[in-house]
C-alpha cells in the first residue's frame, strides 16, 4: 500500500480533478436519504433519482411508506434491480423507524444497521451525507478505485474501509469517498478504466503493472 505521503498526494490530485463531487442522490431529508441510499444498491443513482423524484412527491415520511402495501410500493419502484426485496425493506424500515425511533433517521451505525436493508455502507452513506458523521461508505466505485490505485489492498469490502479510515484524515473520509466515486464513474471504470486520461497514472499500481507488461 501507499505510505501516507503519497496518498495525500494522490488524493490532492483526485480532489482538483473532480471539485464537484458530491452525493450523486437527490434527497431532501434524511430520511429520503435513507430511502435513496436502499435502492441504489446494484442500481445507478440516476435510474434511483429518476423514480425517487416522482415517488418522493408522493410519499417522503416514515408513516407513508408504512401505510403502503407490497404491492403498491412494487409499483413506484419497479424500474429498480431488485425491487421486490427492496419494497419489502422499505416497508419494514418505516415501521420500525415510528415503533422505535420515533420516526427520525437514527445518527449511530449500529442504529441504523438495525432496521431492514440498512448494511454498513448504508449506514455510512446516510451519517456522512444527512448529519456530516465522518464515515467512508465502501461502494463498488471505491472497492475498485482504491484497491487499484493502491490506496488499499483488500478483496474484502469491510477491510478496505478499514485500510482507508486509517491512512485518510478522518476530517477528508467524507469527500475521499465522493471522490473516489467521482473517479471510478468517469475514468476509472470497471471494464475499460481510461488510463491515457488519469492524472494519478504514475502514482497508481494498476497503471504500472498494465504497463509493465505491455
Amino acid at each position: 500500500m501507499k505510505n501516507k505521503t503519497t496518498t495525500r498526494n494522490i488524493l490532492e490530485t483526485l480532489y482538483s480533478i473532480h471539485p464537484d463531487a458530491c452525493c450523486a442522490l437527490n434527497y431532501s431529508t434524511p430520511f429520503e436519504l435513507l430511502i435513496a441510499t436502499v435502492l441504489s444498491a446494484q442500481t445507478t443513482d440516476k435510474k434511483v433519482n429518476e423514480v425517487t423524484s416522482e415517488m418522493f412527491k408522493k410519499y417522503n415520511t416514515p408513516e407513508d411508506f408504512a401505510a403502503l402495501s407490497q404491492e403498491e410500493l412494487e409499483n413506484e419502484i419497479r424500474r429498480i434491480g431488485l425491487y421486490k426485496n427492496k419494497a419489502k425493506n422499505i416497508i419494514g424500515l418505516s415501521k420500525e423507524l415510528i415503533r422505535s425511533f420515533n420516526s427520525e433517521v437514527p445518527h449511530t451505525h449500529e442504529q441504523l444497521m438495525s432496521l431492514a436493508g440498512v448494511g454498513r455502507k448504508t449506514a455510512n452513506v446516510v451519517l456522512s451525507n444527512a448529519y456530516g458523521v465522518p464515515a467512508l461508505a465502501v461502494d463498488t466505485h471505491v472497492f475498485r478505485v482504491s484497491n487499484r490505485i493502491g490506496l488499499a489492498h483488500s478483496n474484502n469490502v469491510e477491510e478496505t474501509e478499514k485500510q482507508l479510515t486509517s491512512r485518510i484524515p478522518k476530517e477528508q473520509w467524507i469527500i475521499a469517498h465522493h471522490t473516489l466515486i467521482f473517479h471510478g464513474r468517469r475514468i476509472c471504470k470497471a471494464q475499460n478504466p481510461n488510463c491515457s486520461e488519469c492524472g494519478i497514472r504514475e502514482m497508481c499500481d494498476y497503471y504500472k503493472k498494465s504497463t509493465s507488461h505491455s
